[in-house]
């Protein structure tokens, strides 16, 4: 096959694949412009998330649809507000429980834009996790067509935590940072952080991880320590030794001169 006919078959094939890309991977239907989601909340208390969804209808053959939404939060409440192309406000509407399906949203009724706010408490954590930090779903919204196809809008997650955990994540955190820091023998501090970890993880003995994360950034900051003392040390000894060669030096050179005086 010549040079040209290579270059154009690799170019179609290119073509051809790009378009399978295409086909096979489904257009976004709506956009999420605006967010104020927070990035945790302390368990047993009231949180708030908002987004903004616009480009509701992006999709030309999609003038209806429905949406839905899903949170872990407990004693939820969603409220939906809807506005116009001038940004008016058209029609609101309240709904209590975790999940809700259903909302209408429909070009006919000139809404181009969802504000989508969830309020509830933070659940309690199920399970304990140090890396990556134990989450909780705050809000999912997915889009809805007819005949039940789906696809998911935006999900936003949350890390949960109660003040015994707080500070033992802390603490484990000041260890970590120590041993990082140490740039020496820090084996034993990094036993006691697993030790930490594994203490956090349980879910019930934050007081013993804190204790064991302050032991081992008390090993790490001992090690960091040592190893200056002995870095230290070092350096004075090789000093002294450049001393005493220089002294040695001084004391051999005045002797050979000497020497060469009395010769002549």
């Amino acid at each position: 096959m010549t040079k040209t006919n290579w270059s154009r078959c690799s170019s179609l094939l290119l073509a051809g694949l790009l378009l399978v890309s295409a086909l096979a991977t489904p257009a976004a239907a709506v956009s999420v412009d605006e967010r104020s989601v927070p990035e945790e909340g302390k368990v047993g208390e009231k949180v708030s998330a908002t987004v903004t969804l616009s480009e509701l209808y992006r999709n030309p053959d999609l003038e209806a649809w429905e949406l839905a939404g899903e949170t872990n939060l407990t004693d939820v409440t969603w409220t939906l507000t809807y506005y116009d192309q001038t940004g008016s406000k058209t029609g609101q509407q309240s709904i209590d429980g975790a999940n809700f399906t259903g909302a209408s949203i429909s070009a006919d009724t000139d809404v181009s834009e969802v504000r989508v706010k969830v309020t509830g408490t933070v659940p309690e954590v199920a399970n304990y996790s140090y890396e990556p930090e134990q989450s909780f779903l705050l809000m999912r919204l997915t889009q809805t067509r007819d005949g039940g196809s789906s696809n998911e809008i935006g999900a936003w997650r949350a890390h949960h935590y109660t003040d015994d955990s707080r500070s033992a994540r802390a603490a484990i955190d000041a260890a970590r940072a120590a041993i990082e820091a140490a740039d020496a023998d820090t084996s034993e501090a990094e036993s006691a952080l697993r030790n930490a970890i594994d203490a956090y993880e349980s879910g019930n003995n934050f007081d013993h991880a804190s204790n064991l994360a302050s032991e081992a950034e008390s090993a790490a900051n001992e090690a960091k320590q040592s190893s200056e003392t002995r870095r230290l040390l070092v350096y004075g000894a090789g000093g002294l030794f450049g001393l005493a060669a220089l002294v040695g030096g001084a004391f051999w050179w005045r002797s050979r001169r000497d020497g060469y005086d009395k010769l002549g």
